[in-house]
């Protein structure tokens, strides 16, 4: 909104220091410094309100250290991350840029769920919460809505890097000078970084290869938003883990967002261009603000839980904004710490399930999933498992700031991927 009014301002009148509302940094400063004190001032009122509503977490007494000291601390704080993500791109955001539409569509999308998930477990007192189906179609219909969105708009575009090459060496690296929709994404450490999700189904004759290039991306960006949002929420298990993990993520997004949205820049990175892109710097300053921002409450020891609300609307955001910048291929390192929690999971199901098949007892490979609960309990106290270290709890803010570094040398290998190929 101020966006537009400063452009009709600059246009129509010459209105002095209006025109800055058209640079990109400019608004990603305003954006983020806008976000971090709505957050910061937001946070405080509505925990207080949580707190007189008595809308406290219900605690399982599972063995862990400092476990039932959470209990009654207010949940759905999330709301504080949607508010601080939302106000900030309303105002400061061009609502016109397709980007940007994605963006709002998926916070306020999974938002909701979330916020359903939350309502139920506190307000109906189901420590279920939402069924875990209803949960699922919605994040597969977000997956739908992005890519099919990504397919149909005339507004989603690339444009091709292409290596002007001379006497055996790079000369220079310049872009088509068309626009074009293709279903190109980077992928790590390859020199040719530019992969055609058409190129994958050889089998598929040539005449229908790109309508099945799309079917593909389609299926890859359902089991992404899946994947991430759900990491997310299970990330969001000690006080300020998830939230921190995702304001380094968000960071690390930010720079590739820039980048990519950047012809300069993207030519001397040998990535492809994408025009339009540069406004989700905007959103995605929100986004850091209103981590940051919630962590000065979600830090150890938590005032306030972000809940279903804030976990699931962090992943989703993080797995749609990678898919439209087509960099969704780098999720596996930068989100390397929510794909370790949902293998760990993973495996740990399996192989109790296997194990009590062939011998009719369940063994663990974890002392407790998610991985960040390992490191919580107590070893040799009656849990059998493959893994028993360590024997004595890690303390919870220290299991939270080794995550956090993991988290950051993750991002530094995700920004070095651009190069080192």
């Amino acid at each position: 909104m101020l966006y537009y009014l400063f452009h009709y301002l600059d246009t129509t009148f010459d209105f002095p220091g209006a025109g800055v509302f058209k640079y990109v940094s400019f608004r990603a400063m305003a954006t983020l410094i806008l976000s971090l004190f709505i957050s910061t001032i937001i946070g405080r009122r509505l925990i207080n309100k949580l707190q007189l509503m008595q809308i406290g977490e219900i605690v399982r007494d599972l063995g862990l250290e400092g476990q039932m000291s959470k209990k009654g601390t207010p949940t759905m704080g999330g709301v504080i991350i949607i508010i601080s993500i939302l106000i900030p791109c309303l105002l400061l955001g061009r609502l016109g840029n397709i980007y940007m539409i994605l963006m709002l569509i998926t916070t306020a999308w999974l938002g909701l769920i979330g916020f359903l998930d939350d309502y139920i477990k506190v307000f109906k007192k189901d420590k279920e919460g939402l069924h875990g189906r209803f949960k699922i179609v919605g994040q597969v219909g977000l997956g739908i809505i992005v890519a099919a969105v990504m397919y149909l708009s005339p507004n989603i575009t690339i444009r091709e890097n292409v290596e002007i090459i001379k006497e055996g060496d790079i000369l220079r690296i310049e872009h088509k000078k068309e626009n074009i929709k293709l279903t190109q994404t980077t992928i790590p450490f390859v020199k040719n970084n530019n992969l055609d999700y058409s190129d994958l189904v050889p089998f598929v004759k040539e005449s229908a290869k790109q309508n099945a290039g799309w079917i593909l991306f389609a299926l890859v960006t359902i089991f992404i938003v899946i994947a991430v949002s759900n990491g997310a929420n299970l990330t969001d298990g000690l006080d300020g883990l998830a939230t921190g993990s995702s304001a380094i993520i968000g960071v690390t997004l930010g720079i590739l967002a820039y980048v990519s949205g950047h012809v300069e820049f993207a030519s001397y990175l040998n990535i492809m261009y994408i025009p339009g892109c540069e406004e989700l710097t905007i959103f995605i300053s929100a986004f850091i603000g209103a981590t940051v921002g919630f962590l000065w409450y979600n830090a150890f020891p938590a005032q306030v839980f972000m809940g279903d609300t804030g976990s699931l609307t962090l992943g989703g955001i993080i797995a749609v904004f990678a898919i439209v910048i087509h960099k969704e291929l780098l999720i596996p390192i930068l989100c390397g710490v929510f794909v370790v929690e949902n293998l760990s999971v993973v495996l740990q199901v399996a192989f109790f399930k296997m194990t009590k098949r062939k011998t009719g007892v369940g063994k663990r490979i974890f002392k407790m999933t998610p991985l960040h609960h390992h490191f919580q309990k107590r070893g040799y106290s009656g849990v059998e498992a493959v893994i028993q270290r360590p024997v004595t709890p890690v303390p919870e803010s220290k299991i939270v700031v080794r995550f956090w570094i993991i988290g950051i040398i993750l991002a530094v290998i995700t920004l070095v991927t651009l190069k080192l190929r």
